[in-house]
């Protein structure tokens, strides 16, 4: 029986558990932090996972209730892989789709049902992903289940499929050096003391972005002062001790996920929260209405698309600003379509009557400037267009040098709220090279033998940005593939 031993307890590591055992493997899992704090990123998720799949059929054994009666009512579309390809081709700055970016996609449905056929389930993500059109609900964006409980729901049903196959962990027991001998990984040394052999060892202990060094070192010098919306133990153990040995850096170093984050919010992300509000720090409907920053200037185009293709953009544009902060804008008109997040009871905003006595109160913010912008946009949005949040509505502006392209309203209806945000780092792009099996490739493409890797770990995903719901997808793909991979 092959020993396998992995870093790392999140989405990925447990992946990479399941398919070893279910190989005929022994798992030993090794986790950094103690049992609260165990699961790496995968807790701090909405529990969102992208994947290609070409009818609302092929969703229905993937559900946890399949009885909902809400699913006779809903149109749940298709996304297709060529749709999820030019997803990711739109994130790719001219790149063509590499290896990794097509095994994400190919293996993506695969993938998420063999998770299912484990008992781990879905629910259709209606309060985020669909608007109600018709009397129907009507999903946009491709992103269409998250796991019940989000985040912390699919970790559960992950480590409880782990543990029913027989897999073992640890808690506060950090990897810290790989064994070694003749370019063989045969084990590994831990935080306790311990030196424990294995045949194969899988890091599945996360990117660098919880290391404010390895942020301005490779992303840039404005990085160290980004909230880190995850896990304070990704500090990137896993990158450095594979570097050490001679493996291949791969991928976009100084690309990362980012989010519009409450400017004012705790580092980490608060996991002592329940569930269903961490992710109330995020401040992610931007595109119901405008940004400002510093300069009291529009930077970006707020309607280009779809929030979950431009929100881990937008969350690195902000922190490319004056001061790395900004202000999103809204008029009552879009109160009711502004997610929960802006009304969770830690939200920080500011509310006026008028735009002139809220511009006022917009802290950091040339007021001048600021009230000039939201006058041009005001003068500039199209009126003979219907505003429609479940399609690309082409509601914009004309004769402004920075277009807002869909959804654009003027703000005419009292009261006004302006909510002050920052980015928030969720995981890094750069990685090690894994070949087809999940083996860490060296500096001349050859296997490290006995080193595996998988899911922050893994370069070459993405690149400029993500689609929502693609990180726990493609941590799930690769924890598979370098499970299997270890056990062989």
């Amino acid at each position: 029986m092959k020993r396998v031993i992995i870093a790392g307890s999140g989405n990925a590591a447990l992946s990479a558990g399941i398919a070893a055992l279910e190989r005929g493997a022994s798992v030993l899992m090794l986790e950094k932090a103690d049992e609260a704090m165990s699961g790496g990123n995968t807790k701090y998720t909405a529990g969102a996972m992208r994947f290609a799949y070409n009818s609302g059929d092929e969703l229905m054994p993937l559900l946890k209730d399949p009885e909902d009666p809400r699913l006779p009512q809903t149109d749940f579309g298709s996304y297709t892989q060529k749709k999820f390809e030019a997803d990711l081709l739109g994130f790719n700055d001219g790149r063509p789709l590499s290896e990794e970016q097509k095994t994400l996609v190919a293996e993506s449905y695969e993938t998420v049902k063999w998770l299912a056929s484990h008992d781990v389930k879905f629910q259709p993500i209606y309060s985020r992903q669909s608007f109600k059109k018709d009397g129907r609900h009507v999903f946009w964006g491709g992103l269409t289940l998250a796991s019940d409980n989000e985040g912390v729901g699919l970790f559960d049903q992950e480590l409880a499929a782990f543990k029913r196959l027989g897999g073992e962990i640890r808690y506060s027991c950090a990897v810290t050096e790989l064994v070694h001998e003749d370019g063989v990984v045969s084990g590994v040394k831990t935080s306790v003391g311990e030196t424990l052999s294995a045949d194969a060892v899988i890091l599945a202990c996360g990117g660098f972005e919880a290391s404010e060094s390895l942020r301005k070192t490779h992303i840039g010098p404005n990085w160290d002062k980004a909230k880190v919306r995850g896990t304070p133990h990704n500090t990137g153990d896993g990158l450095v001790m594979a570097q050490a040995l001679g493996a291949q850096d791969y991928g976009l170093f100084a690309g990362c996920h980012a989010t519009p984050m409450d400017l004012h919010m705790k580092d980490f992300g608060n996991l002592n929260l329940p569930a269903g509000e961490r992710k109330k720090y995020r401040k992610i409907c931007y595109f119901l209405g405008v940004m400002l920053n510093a300069k009291g200037e529009r930077f970006v185009d707020e309607g280009i698309n779809f929030r979950n293709y431009t929100y881990a953009q937008f969350g690195a544009a902000i922190m490319d600003q004056p001061d790395h902060f900004a202000w999103q804008i809204f008029d009552a008109k879009v109160f009711d379509l502004l997610y929960d997040e802006y009304t969770f009871h830690d939200a920080h905003f500011v509310e006026a009557d008028t735009l002139p006595a809220l511009i006022a109160e917009l802290d950091g913010v040339d007021k001048e400037a600021a009230a000039r912008t939201l006058e041009e946009f005001n003068e500039a949005v199209s009126s003979d267009i219907p505003f429609d949040p479940t399609i690309l509505d082409g509601k914009g502006t004309d004769g402004l040098a920075l277009a807002k392209s869909n959804w654009a309203q003027a703000f005419d209806t009292a009261p006004f709220r302006a909510y002050p945000v920052t980015g928030g780092i969720t995981f890094t792009y750069g990685g090690l090279k894994v070949d087809g099996t999940g083996a860490v490739l060296a500096q001349d493409d050859t296997p490290i033998s006995g080193l595996f890797a998988c899911g922050e770990l893994v370069g070459g995903v993405f690149y400029n940005g993500y689609p929502g719901g693609s990180g726990l997808t493609s941590g799930a793909v690769f924890g598979r593939r370098a499970g299997r991979g270890a056990a062989q």
